[in-house]
């Protein structure tokens, strides 16, 4: 796949490069602030773009905003963030877009270099993969009213729904039966109302989590 990087920790940036030519992917631009994405999607049209949230100009959440102009002006490309930040509403929004792949991932969470490039792969492909931890911080800020109704281990299913793990996965994660997992999801479709014609309902049902984070704040 053809892929931008924005990532202002030169070490870093040039990490993923290595990384992402090693596995046989073409890397069009490699910059280093959030201007400089914006203008490197623009010429290049990549297939994804990985991003960092906090980079010049104003080292705050430039590439996370401009993640969301991506969304916005390009819904075919991919966006995958790469951060040791949290975020707040704006990844939220970011998220909720419901046009494109999406991922959420914090560096010091991710593992296996195979399970990286498994989630660029899933984002590419137009899917969502987001760290639970993610999740979870954007919940405790905001719970709408029908994901109260969850139960704890409801919770930690669409947690690991949202992490892109098939039922099996979830089964082994929390050692149940794959056949409790799949009571759990249809109990977590009921509580938020999502039907069978809603189409994908394990993506619908994580934007139910995040599409009540309210106004972005800084």
């Amino acid at each position: 796949m053809r892929v931008v990087i924005a990532e202002d920790a030169a070490l870093m940036r040039e990490g993923l490069v290595a990384l992402l030519q090693r596995f046989g992917h073409e890397v069009v631009s490699a910059v280093e602030d959030a201007d400089e994405l914006l203008r490197a999607v623009a010429e290049q049209r990549p297939d994804v773009v990985i991003t960092d949230v906090r980079m010049p100009p104003r080292n705050l959440d430039d590439g996370l905003r401009a993640a969301l102009e991506i969304r916005a002006a390009h819904p075919g490309i991919g966006v995958l963030v790469l951060s040791q930040y949290l975020g707040d509403a704006y990844a939220a929004k970011l998220i909720a877009e419901p046009r494109g792949g999406v991922g959420y991932l914090l560096k010091d969470r991710v593992g296996r270099v195979t399970d990286f490039m498994h989630s660029l792969d899933v984002v590419a492909g137009g899917g969502i993969v987001i760290d639970p931890k993610v999740i979870g911080h954007l919940m405790a800020a905001n719970r709408p009213r029908a994901i109260d109704t969850l139960s704890e281990r409801e919770r930690e299913v669409l947690g690991r729904m949202a992490a892109g793990e098939s039922n099996g996965h979830i089964a082994a994660g929390l050692h149940v039966t794959e056949g409790a997992v799949v009571k759990h999801i249809g109990n977590i479709f009921a509580k938020l109302g999502l039907q069978a014609e809603d189409g994908n309902r394990r993506v619908l049902a994580v934007l139910t989590y995040l599409q009540a984070a309210g106004e972005p704040r800084i």
